[in-house]
């Protein structure tokens, strides 16, 4: 059975398609899980471009290139859900743009992670060679390296698709899924290969650091102890980034249990797989840190100082009123997100309704 393993798009050949009602309502719950979450990531990338702080710090840099990372896949995978419902097909030329993209910053997740917890490890138990092995050219280099090793399991892919599919099929329009585009036999015994190769170093690497770790914890102080709980939110988070290599086989399970809810589990597999990580991750390793967290609370709940800011302090003397009247007019964080998410959803909504109604003049010739 053909089942996509990337980008969350559910609808299988052979299979009933889910109703309007069912489509909508699914597509408004991964666009708003998609819009929340990059609205804190977008917080979390402006607090770190603002404050020079973080420039110097490896394991800053590698969580900021986590949540670039992250954005660009929660995007792409959410424009590829709902393409699958509203346009079903599309270009293969313009699908692999899209495949490829998303599959990279899928795979890049995993890896990072392990290379913020070797970075942790580093800092508790080497803590003299920190500032001799953790620099920042070589975080910059392993940022590149982690990207070459995604490249390196998605671009045989692509090798293989020129080399056995007929030049007709790169002028058709294919659901934009991983097993309808890279559907050799040869891709996918590859695809299980390098997932087997990746799954085994990622995890062998936090166990090691883990347990490290843990042993140097033992005699430790209360700073020790919030390194191990911070290796321990490492492998949560890496559990379910590394649930992307075991999904297929999940979901086959599901499917032998409950043979007639093949949308319902893809979709839940999907939101668990895709966007469950991508929501642990600003939590876990950017408002759980102190430094971090005391300089992102004032952009994530709209707070702007301009006490400190020379041409400002006249001002805030003689124009008390006008700042007294300004905290009046403007909303608080969650009133402003509930009217944006309000805002966006009705247009979602009603361009989902208008995009079907065009596809369907298009569709049928009377």
């Amino acid at each position: 059975m053909n089942v996509s393993s990337v980008n969350g798009t559910f609808t299988v050949a052979g299979t009933q398609r889910d109703t309007f009602t069912t489509a909508v309502t699914k597509n408004l719950i991964v666009t708003a899980l998609c819009i929340s979450i990059n609205y804190i990531n977008g917080t979390l990338i402006h607090t770190f471009r603002k404050h020079q702080i973080f420039y110097s710090s490896p394991r800053y840099i590698l969580f900021i290139h986590l949540v670039i990372n992250d954005m660009m896949q929660l995007a792409l995978s959410t424009l590829l859900h709902i393409i699958s419902y509203a346009l079903y097909k599309i270009s293969v030329p313009f699908c692999l743009i899209l495949l490829i993209i998303t599959i990279l910053t899928t795979l890049n997740t995993p890896l990072n992670l392990a290379g913020m917890a070797v970075e942790c490890y580093i800092a508790i138990c080497v803590p003299l060679r920190h500032g001799q092995i953790c620099t920042i050219m070589k975080t910059y280099i392993l940022i590149g390296l982690i990207w070459a090793a995604s490249a390196c399991s998605i671009l045989p892919d692509l090798f293989i698709l020129l080399a056995t599919e007929p030049l007709q099929f790169f002028h058709s329009k294919v659901l934009c899924a991983r097993d309808f585009v890279f559907r050799s036999n040869y891709s996918q015994k590859k695809r299980e290969v390098s997932h087997i190769v990746c799954l085994a170093l990622v995890w062998l690497t936090l166990f090691y650091t883990y347990f490290r770790i843990l042993f140097a914890a033992k005699e430790a102080t209360a700073d020790f102890k919030k390194a191990r709980n911070t290796i321990l939110l490492h492998g949560f988070q890496l559990l379910l980034c590394m649930l992307i290599y075991v999904r297929p086989m999940f979901e086959q399970g599901l499917l032998y249990l409950l043979p007639k809810q093949h949308s319902t589990i893809r979709f839940t597999a999907y939101v668990i797989v895709q966007i469950m990580p991508r929501f642990v991750s600003p939590i876990v390793y950017g408002l759980r840190d102190q430094t971090f967290r005391r300089h992102v609370t004032r952009y994530l709940l709209c707070k702007v100082s301009t006490s400190n800011h020379p041409e400002n302090v006249t001002s805030t003397k003689h124009d008390a009123h006008y700042e007294t009247a300004l905290t009046f007019i403007r909303d608080t964080f969650t009133t402003a997100f509930v009217k944006n998410l309000i805002v966006v959803l009705v247009w979602l909504i009603l361009s989902y309704i208008n995009g079907t109604l065009v596809a369907t003049f298009f569709r049928h010739q009377t």
